[in-house]
């Protein structure tokens, strides 16, 4: 027999399972280190793939106070699904919609004077007052104010627009360049200029309602960073941001996605058969070879060729040639299980297979890539939903 017999049942191609339980105990996991503090749910990216609308609502309802985007369009497609409170989003570029995230109610980050001035006028052709924060560059060198001069003039101007009605300053932030690697000497340099940045906008009269800088590494290990206000992303989603840090067992977190497809093919093959495109692997001797019908068009990446593992039959496999754009092939080593058996690429790892953190070992990357690169033609499916 060339082929072995399929599963009687009618499996997806592909799964993305989404725990929203594990989701909520990641919550209450992290508002338990931060003490004290507010967390923010950051849900950039689709929710760094887990789906930024139902991640968002159980994330609220563990007792998150805030959330958190890159772009406004994020932040604004939150709002038109009927998510409550305050959010923040804090990438621009000129002309972006400042007036319908100031009339939504989102708070706004900015990083200097031409942003400033955009919002302003923002607030005057909307007739409201805009909620912003202002960043701090404290050392990370993307977004954010320079220390000096330029930290001084946006204050002010700030201070003078706020004087007129048209912002209120609610936020003071920055974010760590090295949280995630314990003892980088970054870490402590850019927690003093924070402090003093910080307490020069306070002495000229900003009264913010959070002051944050802590993201996941620094809300898990820093405590003196915590302020007043955390920003979990990666953590949120049960996912390690550093291995040198712990796993997230050790965080008492949990994996939120799983990752699986059904076998679409499993044939028996000679040995020296090629397998994918460039005959990078080569058939060691007779053998079973399966088809995954996911590939970099899923989000699986192509650096994961020859080295990707995949649990079929409750044993590791690796990915056997080339990740080709719909699918790839492991090695069964003679085994046969039937066509639309489960291949489980990763999740929290309770059954022995793999994590996104293998994976991203295996690649050369990091899990937040990931778990963050699975495409949309993938479906997320919701379980545990309820409280």
């Amino acid at each position: 027999m060339s082929e072995t017999p399929a599963v009687p049942t009618a499996a997806l191609r592909a799964r993305a399972e989404i725990d929203l339980g594990a989701l909520r105990a990641n919550v209450r996991a992290l508002r338990a280190r931060a003490e004290g503090a507010a967390l923010m749910a950051v849900v950039k990216s689709d929710g760094y793939g887990h789906g930024a609308v139902p991640c968002a609502r159980a994330a609220l309802a563990a007792g998150a106070s805030w959330l958190g985007t890159a772009t406004a369009e994020e932040a604004l497609a939150l709002r038109a699904a009927g998510l409550p409170g305050r959010i923040l989003c804090w990438l621009w570029v000129p002309g972006g919609p400042w007036r319908q995230a100031i009339e939504a109610d989102i708070d706004v980050s900015l990083s200097g004077m031409w942003a400033l001035r955009d919002v302003v006028e923002a607030a005057r052709a909307a007739g409201r007052t805009a909620r912003v924060h202002l960043k701090a560059d404290t050392g990370l060198g993307r977004n954010g104010c320079q220390p000096g001069e330029d930290w001084a003039e946006l204050v002010g101007a700030a201070l003078r627009a706020e004087a007129e009605g048209l912002v209120r300053v609610t936020g003071v932030w920055s974010h760590f360049a090295c949280a995630d690697e314990p003892g980088h000497p970054s870490v402590a340099a850019q927690l003093t200029r924070f402090r003093e940045m910080l307490a020069y906008a306070e002495e000229q009269g900003v009264r913010p309602e959070v002051r944050h800088i802590a993201n996941s590494p620094a809300t898990l290990t820093l405590p003196e960073a915590h302020f007043d206000l955390v920003r979990t992303g990666i953590a949120l989603y049960g996912v390690s941001p550093s291995p040198e840090l712990g796993t997230p067992a050790d965080f008492g977190l949990r994996p939120v996605m799983t990752l699986s497809a059904s076998l679409a093919l499993v044939k028996h093959t000679p040995a020296g058969h090629g397998v994918s495109y460039g005959h990078h692997y080569v058939t060691p001797g007779e053998t079973t070879l399966g088809l995954v019908p996911v590939g970099y068009a899923d989000g699986i990446p192509r650096h994961a060729s020859g080295t990707g593992p995949v649990l079929v039959g409750g044993k590791w496999r690796t990915i056997a040639g080339r990740v080709a754009m719909d699918q790839f092939v492991v090695d069964l080593g003679g085994d046969e299980p039937p066509v639309g058996s489960e291949a489980v690429l990763f999740g929290p790892g309770d059954r022995g297979e793999p994590t996104a953190e293998d994976w991203a070992q295996a690649c050369g990357t990091i899990a937040y890539e990931i778990v963050t690169r699975i495409g949309t033609r993938v479906p997320r499916v919701y379980v545990n939903a309820s409280m």
